[in-house]
């Protein structure tokens, strides 16, 4: 994880980032969200397209209206549903009459506080996009790449005029992406990382949160490799004696921030119930051991 650079930031400030491409940071910073939310707005001048419109705080829909300006939103586009990236799609369709489409509605209960954003429950999109379908505007096209794994309804977003590839939570350069079981799976977060390597033609990611990614497929490859480091390190402390969750997480993350120690755990989890999947490991009474 990549400290936040310092202040001030570009917070409700459009960004020109690239001909088709401008950049909006929502007030929402924190640990799991870095500087805040990015919502991005791709337009060729005649027709845009919100994409992850982010918290609906009043600050953020007045920045993203000015940002907009007096162009027409063909639609609003929502890579997963958690509650830093969804909300403010209701708002910003009532007020411009864009349909709300992308990910499908999900809306995941789980026990006790979440380490990173809950669900937004109140998601309803007038269109869902299946792999592979497109959404198209005045001088662009954005097409869907299903990214299981993060969450089960994650999706990215290519803009097939320019190369880049608006990837929600699924790649980010500052941080691993936090995998809470039992919506979240690290197999299919696996499978996901694995396909994006496969996409030759993806010259940058446009992250939800953090800096863009310049290299995707070196980072990619990065990831994959680092959590098939962290599996092979729970195998060889499982294999020297059986351990509880906590009790792995002190061994593999010496001197984390007390505000991340949740969400290792839950990878932690996410980990040995792909590997439990596969028959390596067995639990009992909330003890882990190698079968």
């Amino acid at each position: 994880m990549v400290a936040a650079p310092p202040k001030p930031w570009p917070t409700g400030t459009a960004e020109q980032i690239e001909p088709l491409v401008r950049r909006v940071l929502a007030p929402n910073p924190s640990p799991f969200t870095y500087t805040g939310t990015q919502t991005y707005i791709v337009s060729a001048g005649e027709g845009c397209a919100v994409i992850d419109p982010g918290p609906a705080e009043p600050e953020h829909l007045e920045a993203l209206k000015a940002a907009i300006g007096d162009e027409d939103v063909v639609a609003i586009m929502c890579t997963h549903t958690h509650r830093d990236h969804s909300p403010a799609s209701r708002p910003l369709a009532e007020s411009t009459g864009a349909p709300i489409v992308g990910c499908a509605p999900l809306a995941f209960d789980t026990a006790g506080p979440r380490a990173d954003e809950g669900f937004d429950p109140d998601y309803a999109p007038d269109r869902v996009l299946a792999d592979g379908e497109a959404m198209t505007g005045p001088g662009w096209t954005l097409t869907a790449v299903a990214t299981p794994g993060h969450v089960s309804n994650h999706l990215c977003f290519a803009l097939e005029e320019s190369g880049a590839l608006f990837t929600g939570d699924h790649v980010m350069g500052w941080s691993t992406s936090v995998v809470v079981p039992p919506d979240g799976s690290m197999s299919d977060y696996l499978r996901s990382l694995e396909r994006l390597h496969t996409r030759e033609d993806d010259r940058i990611y446009y992250p939800a949160h953090g800096p863009a990614v310049e290299k995707p497929r070196q980072l990619v490859r990065g990831m994959i490799g680092h959590r098939k480091q962290r599996e092979n390190q729970i195998r060889r402390l499982l294999a020297e004696s059986p351990a509880s969750v906590e009790e792995l997480v002190a061994k593999m993350y010496v001197k984390l921030d007390p505000r991340l120690i949740k969400a290792a755990g839950l990878s932690v989890l996410a980990h040995l119930i792909d590997l439990e999947d596969r028959g390596e490991v067995t639990q009992e009474n909330n003890r882990w051991r190698t079968s």
